[in-house]
This record gives C-alpha cells, structure tokens and sequence, in this order.
C-alpha cells in the first residue's frame, strides 16, 4: 500500500470513528435542533420541571466573544481537541467574523480554539455601509451555522469588507467549511459568494440579475439536507436593489450546485425568517417563506413575493414544485406584512386526510396551517386549500416550536400559545402568564422523550428599541400557564447581557446558552458541576 492509499484509508477511519463516537452523545447541529425545525431537544435528562426554579437553577458563568452573537449556539458531546483532549463543544459565531469552540461547561474559561475571517486588512461590513442600524456597529456572521457531525465540518456563511486601495472599498460574502477538532479551513475553502439569474429584475443588467455581496443580508440559518449546504438571503432594512435567493453547495466539495432567485423579474421577496431556518423533508425537499415583493406565479411569472416555496433539487437545478400564496398576498405587499417574517416548521406525520402538515406564521397576522403534498397555490378571494388559517393577535417574527402533539407560538406583543395538533387540526389550549415587551420570538423546548418538557424563550430586542437586558423564561410545556423560572428573579446572579433580536437559546445536556451581545450566558443547575 502507497503513502497516499494509506493517508486516504486512515482519514477514512479517522472520520468513521469521529461519527460513531458522536452518535450516541448530544448533538446540536442546525438551528432548531433538526431540520424539520422542530425546536425540540428531546433528550435532556438533567433539566426537568421539578427541578427548574430560582432556587436550583440560574446563571452558571459567561463565555465572552469579540461581537454580537445572533446565530444560535451549536454543540457537540466527546469531540477531540488536538492536544487538549476530548470536550464536549459549544460552537459561537459573531458578527466580528469569528467562530469561537468553547468547553461547554467552562472548563477552562479560555476557548479550545477560535479562528477570525479577518485577514490581510479585512474588517467586518460596518452597518453604515449597510444604511440598516438593525445589526450594529458591524455585520459578519449572522445566520447560523451547521454541522456535519459525520466528517466533522462546520459550516459557515460570512460578510467581510476588504480594503485594496484608497477610496476604494470590496465586499464579499464566503462559505467557510471548518474542522470541529481545530478551526481549520477544509475542502479548499473558503468559496466566494457568487450567481446570477436571467431576469428583468431590480438592479439586472443586460437581462441578467447578479447577486449583490453588500445588499444580500443572509439572516436565515444554514441547512444541510442530502449532501447540500443551502443558504438563503434577504436584505437590510429593504434598501434595494436586493432580492430573495436560494443556493445550494456540495458539502464534500464546497462546489455550488444551484441557483434560484425568487423575484427574477421584480424585485424584494426575501427570504430572511427573523433568523430562523428553511426547512426540509426527509425527501430532501426545502421549504421557505418569502417577504414583501411582487407575486405574479398565479399568473404565469416567476415572482413569488409572500409565499411558501417548496423547492426541489433534481440534480441540476432548484425549482419550484409548489407554493402557497396568501389570498391577499397583494395587500400583505402593500402593508409591509411579510409573510417570510416568519419560518416553516414541518410537523410529524398526522393522522386523515393531511398526513403531511406544515405550519408558518408571518406578520399577516395569521398562522396557516398547509399541506405540504398539496399546499394550495393561489386562489383570489379566499384561501380554499389551506388546512386551516388562525388569526393571531400579533405578527410571528421567527419560527415555532413542536412536542408531544403541542404546537408552541410566540407572537408580537403577545403571550406564549399552546396548540393541540389533533387529527391534523390545531386547537388552542392555554397562554402563558408572561408577555414579552416587544417583538415575537422562537421558543425551543427541552424534554426527555415525551416527558418532562420545557418551553424556552428568549426575548427580543425592537427593531426601535434602547438597549435592554435579555430575559430567559421558562415554563413547563405540559402547562405553560405554569412559569418556571425567568432570569429576572434573581438579578444580581442571574441577568443576562445586553438583548439582541430574535435570538433562540441552545438547550443541551443540562446547559441553556443565550446569544447575547458580546457574549454567550450559561443556565444550569447550581449544584452541578462537570
């Protein structure tokens, strides 16, 4: 056997022994916890609702970052840092353009490793070059990340402006694919950020739309389904020209393999999910809900502004293979009622004439509630194929959260919601006690299987809000009217730092980690210690 047959066979069982070893321990890889977008963590045995209180459960320590953390939290049980052993792994990102791989339980307080993306005179895109004050002082890396936990590579989306010359100023937007073990670049990453469409649309030159690095906003996580790594964009504060896009990377070769703009003749129809993720079916097929812009799909055009997209890849390209517009998908443009404020989630497979349901919720305000073998397209007047529609009191800025037949929303201004899922039907069941000042958020859920459930919420900074202190709450998911824990019992040992928007807490083996600005707040059991 040859020196390089040998250095291939020994990777190969390198990465076989890393998945096994990985395959029984936590794991917390995409945003949402899976990609269905579920919310749920069903295998916490530590955290229950006997034993989350102000008196056995609080702030643990603080991981500190050089930038705000927007994306969620990642984590991975027994992972082997060369010459520091094996750790279980909280992975952070910042909008300072770096990855952080901390110790999740603090031990020791320094990260096992942390890489920048700024290089070679490179900084992070100064928001005033945005003209948006939502993400301030700077941009880098917003959507989260994830993980393919079975070569040990985490991806990741980030924004850098490099300086070449004076008065003179580049953008750019890259894939970076890391190893878990050390933050090193593989797969001859990173890939720079670009495509194009034909298209009439806003900004297209001679019959062609062109992806545009300082308008692009990727605020939705990343996701990974069937050897792809899909990325979406949005905007900044809806200053133009900007479009939604859609692209899809080979996980093994960082080689892009499709392309799709929602808007190609238009403008808008972003795809942005107040940070949280697409979703997709164990078919591979995508799902993702679009803002304000044109839609003209019912009519024979390729816009598709304020919809439910299902995208399929056939090997070549992305295209549509269904949609669900709004009856009144016109005025939610007029209005600035984005349906793609919020993000899909794909429920378990239901009993009757629905078995595969997906539910999404936008400023609207509304919840629909769809099938996604048929999810309806557009119909003037009258939304007939939907499932079911239910109004909210407020608009649903992020995603939902699902366990044990009980649907979880967080809408503007409003209390937590529970919905019994019954026969492919939603049912309203209980509110919760607590409200959030300000805009909606995405609850996760911790459990042990079908018991012991949780409801987290983080809340959420205003789009025009002062700064302000972020909240953790907790109640139990079997009675949500029944309020656990909130980090504002205890101050003086409990607060978090400053709140962002749309932050999703990360719950795993017996830990909760809060996004915050520049820094990340532990919650555990006061009396634990790893």
């Amino acid at each position: 056997m040859g020196r390089k047959q040998y250095a291939r066979l020994r990777s190969c069982w390198v990465v076989l022994i890393f998945a096994v070893g990985l395959a029984a321990e936590a794991q917390v890889t995409t945003s949402q916890y899976d990609n269905a977008r579920t919310g749920a963590d069903l295998k916490e045995a530590t955290l229950t609702p006997r034993n989350v209180n102000p008196q056995q459960f609080g702030k643990l320590f603080t991981m500190k970052v050089d930038g705000d953390v927007y994306a969620q939290p990642l984590f991975l049980a027994g992972v082997e840092i060369p010459g520091k052993g094996r750790h279980d792994v909280v992975f952070i990102a910042t909008e300072h353009d770096s990855v952080y791989a901390f110790d999740a339980y603090g031990k020791p307080s320094a990260p096992l490793w942390q890489v920048s993306f700024l290089k070679n005179g490179a900084t992070a895109v100064p928001a005033r070059d945005t003209a948006c004050p939502f993400i301030a002082p700077e941009v880098g890396i917003t959507s989260t990340p994830v993980i393919d936990a079975r070569s040990g590579t985490l991806y990741v989306l980030a924004r850098t402006k490099a300086l070449h010359v004076v008065s003179r100023s580049e953008y750019h937007q890259q894939l970076h694919a890391l190893a878990v073990a050390n933050g090193a670049e593989k797969l001859g990453g990173p890939v720079e950020i670009q495509a194009s469409v034909a298209g009439r649309g806003s900004g297209s030159k001679a019959g062609n739309v062109a992806f545009d690095p300082l308008r692009e906003n990727p605020r939705a996580s990343l996701l990974l389904a069937k050897g792809l790594v899909y990325l979406t964009w949005g905007s900044s504060c809806d200053v133009g020209p900007y479009h939604g896009w859609v692209m899809a990377y080979d996980a093994g070769s960082l080689k892009q393999r499709a392309v799709f703009n929602t808007s190609p003749d238009a403008d808008d129809s972003g795809i942005w999910a107040s940070d949280a993720g697409p979703a997709a079916d164990d078919q591979g097929n995508i799902f993702v809900a679009t803002g304000n812009g044109r839609f003209d799909a019912g009519k024979g055009g390729r816009d598709f502004g304020d919809s439910l997209l299902k995208l399929t890849f056939d090997g070549h390209v992305l295209k549509t293979q269904d949609y669900f517009a709004p009856f009144n998908v016109d005025d939610l443009d007029a209005n600035d009622s984005d349906l793609g404020s919020g993000g899909p989630m794909l429920l378990p497979d239901q009993p009757g004439a629905h078995p595969h349901l997906v539910v999404v919720g936008g400023k609207a305000p509304a919840i629909y509630l769809l099938d996604r073998d048929h999810l309806g397209r557009f119909h003037a007047g009258r939304d007939t194929d939907a499932v079911e529609t239910i109004p909210t009191t407020g608009g649903i800025f992020g995603s939902m959260a699902y366990w044990n037949h009980h649907v979880y929303v967080l809408s503007d201004g409003d209390s937590l919601r529970d919905y019994e899922v019954s026969n492919g039907r939603l049912t309203f069941k209980a509110v919760s006690s607590f409200r959030l000042q300000d805009h909606a958020a995405t609850p996760a859920i911790s459990a042990n299987g079908a018991k012991d459930g949780i409801v987290w919420v983080v809340s959420s900074k205003g789009w025009d809000s002062p700064d302000r202190t972020a909240l953790l709450y907790a109640c139990d998911a079997a009675d949500i009217a029944r309020e656990l824990y909130n980090s504002n019992q205890n101050m003086a040992r409990d607060q978090a730092g400053k709140a962002l928007r749309f932050n999703i807490p990360t719950v795993a083996n017996g830990h909760v980690y809060v996004g915050a600005k520049g820094e990340v707040d532990v919650y555990g059991l006061l009396s634990v210690s790893r």
